[in-house]
């Protein structure tokens, strides 16, 4: 790559090329789509690319801007979906065989908010079987013999690949964090009921979530506020006013923040040099950080989830399981088995436990900015039928907080490894501001 390679840019940077006539949106959606039949044959991040319908998009994005009219937040950037997020105007098969072929009436409300931020839709990118535990074929672009992560896989793998500057997933338990940190994006998770999950694959109406990649902070605050907004068909999205994100990403703190580390209860589960680069850190940021001994019945929030995400997926995919269970994978199989032995009142006794959790955590951020914990448990492991531990997402997505994964550190073979912040429910906004002001220290202390 060259530096004048368009697809070295940022989605931000990139957008205000477009928008000052620098750049056209055309340029930069073929250097992706060049990027794509270069590299795409070995990462195999992608279900379904339209090149021909990128290139009308384009072109229609920069004929709007030389008439001089209106211009959306992120005007010719173009942009991945996962795909189990429906598109009328290509497939969304949702990484299984039984979907081969499936195309939806219209498009999920986050596409028509992608459109209508002036995004282009490069295509679909490959997620597990049915955004559960069953890997895709996608490998990891820092080594192929590595998982990029699940159930988000394409969209993570692509984004680090160069292939497009931003990707939507989803995440259920560790989703979009999880794979950001082994791919080395940025992975961002909004509060829950900030974006419309209508028009998605429902796999747990409780938990089911949409997040974001990029290369930048910048880029997933700027990506959230164009996705963000009411829709009365989500059961979870609320009619209140919604932070503004790239405004607080973008705005300097009163004082100076102050995070929370908790030790968790899974904390063996960190490899070697995570926990050594954890303690470097905590060690950089001295009084900034408050080590704080986790709560006990956090050990027990990890089955919570469990026990809801298995029991609504059976809930949710019942006619798909029953119809087509001969297609189901090995590896998805015995849990929908599981899945099947909970009861009514186990569920709902988890769905408790999931408000307390709630309700615990906001008590608890009320005296932090943030809480600074890992984004997964090491570097991306190797292939395999599953995609990695998500552990260290589940506390957080249970609790619908805002999280953010940035790579920062690397492990014992250079792999990436994500630093996790996670903020109050509905103040993504102060978390976005809290990782800038965090980047911007450590950036300090690197150049000292």
């Amino acid at each position: 790559m060259t530096r004048t390679n368009p697809i070295e840019l940022t989605a931000s940077e990139a957008a205000r090329k477009i928008r000052a006539g620098l750049l056209t949106s055309t340029e930069l959606v073929k250097a992706c789509l060049a990027r794509i039949d270069e590299t795409d044959g070995q990462l195999k991040a992608w279900a379904h690319v339209d090149a021909e319908r990128a290139l009308a998009q384009a072109a229609d994005a920069d004929a709007m801007r030389q008439a001089g009219r209106p211009l959306g937040a992120l005007h010719g950037v173009p942009v991945g979906l996962k795909d189990i997020i429906d598109t009328k105007d290509a497939p969304t098969e949702r990484g299984s065989a039984i979907f081969k072929g499936r195309k939806p009436g219209e498009d999920a409300v986050v596409v028509q908010r992608l459109l209508e931020a002036g995004t282009v839709i490069l295509g679909k990118t490959k997620t597990t079987e049915l955004a559960f535990v069953h890997a895709t074929d996608t490998v990891n672009p820092h080594n192929a013999d590595r998982t990029p992560g699940g159930s988000s896989s394409g969209s993570a793998a692509a984004v680090a690949a160069y292939q497009v500057p931003l990707a939507l997933g989803t995440q259920t338990n560790g989703s979009v964090i999880r794979p950001a940190s082994f791919c080395g994006t940025y992975g961002f998770k909004p509060t829950r009921g900030i974006i419309s999950r209508t028009g998605v694959l429902q796999t747990s109406v409780s938990l089911d979530q949409i997040g974001v990649f990029a290369r930048s902070a910048e880029d997933v605050a700027a990506l959230g506020d164009a996705l963000n907004g009411y829709d009365q068909r989500d059961a979870m999205s609320y009619p209140r006013p919604r932070p503004r994100i790239l405004e607080g990403y973008i705005s300097e703190p009163p004082v100076e923040p102050v995070l929370a580390w908790i030790d968790l209860p899974f904390a063996d589960r960190l490899s070697e040099a995570s926990k050594a680069g954890f303690e470097e850190l905590l060690d950089s940021l001295g009084g900034r950080v408050e080590r704080i001994e986790a709560h006990p019945s956090l050990a027990q929030m990890v089955d919570t989830q469990r026990i809801i995400h298995e029991y609504e997926i059976c809930l949710h995919l019942k006619q798909t399981f029953d119809e087509h269970w001969g297609d189901i994978s090995s590896t998805l199989q015995p849990i929908v088995e599981r899945g099947r032995t909970i009861s009514t009142a186990q569920y709902e006794d988890a769905l408790g436990q999931m408000k307390s959790a709630e309700e615990f955590f906001s008590a608890f951020l009320k005296d932090y900015d943030a809480i600074l914990t890992p984004s997964a448990a090491g570097e991306a492991p190797a292939l395999g039928p599953t995609t990695g531990d998500p552990i260290f997402c589940t506390l957080w997505t249970l609790a619908g907080l805002p999280c953010l994964s940035m790579p920062l550190m690397v492990g014992e073979t250079g792999l990436p490894i994500g630093v996790q912040l996670v903020g109050a429910q509905e103040q993504d906004d102060r978390l976005l501001r809290t990782s800038r002001w965090l980047l911007s220290r450590l950036q300090a202390e690197t150049a000292s």
